[in-house]
């Protein structure tokens, strides 16, 4: 019996690790940095995820981190993340500045940045990352504006809020 177990376990725990993930979350962080005078973000996402919505918004074959990847992908990263990625600082719209991606395991993490903002009493955030591939896709947003720190769950049926600093 417990052979007949052992053997189970050793057949189905290979087949386990070579699953997709089953859960679709963003992490985007937003600080403010106020001796800079920018509001830095950094967005995180899975590789496997923002490769396929990038492929079919775009018709292309990114194939990242492979000998055949698209040298010029950061063009197709920076537009994707402008279209799908919007931000209003004390209730004006800003653009944001694509510095680059980074990737790590699983992951991509994309470096953004908004200059020439002096203060900030408010941040509205507009998250449409990956929706139309994943209905269940999920952005976290979390903040940092002087000792505040705000946080807030973005999903397809509420993809804007706003986060007030100012008292």
């Amino acid at each position: 019996m417990k052979l007949k177990n052992l053997l189970i376990l050793v057949l189905i725990l290979p087949l386990l690790s070579f699953t997709t993930h089953k859960y679709y979350l963003s992490l985007t962080q937003i600080k403010f940095k106020e001796k800079a005078q920018a509001v830095q973000i950094i967005t995180s996402v899975f590789m496997d995820d923002i490769e396929l919505a990038v492929n079919k918004e775009y018709n292309l074959n990114l194939q990242l981190a492979t000998k055949k990847e698209l040298p010029n992908n950061n063009v197709y990263f920076e537009k994707y993340l402008s279209d799908k990625l919007s931000f209003k600082i004390n209730n004006v719209a800003k653009t944001f500045t694509y510095i680059g991606k980074e990737f790590e395991g699983d992951l991509v993490y994309f470096y953004l940045e908004i200059e020439e903002i002096p203060n900030v009493q408010s941040i509205s955030v507009n998250s449409k990352l990956l929706l139309k591939n994943f209905p269940e896709q999920q952005n976290l947003i979390k903040s940092k504006v002087g000792n505040k720190n705000k946080s807030v769950l973005l999903t397809k049926s509420n993809q804007e809020e706003k986060l007030i600093y100012s008292d």
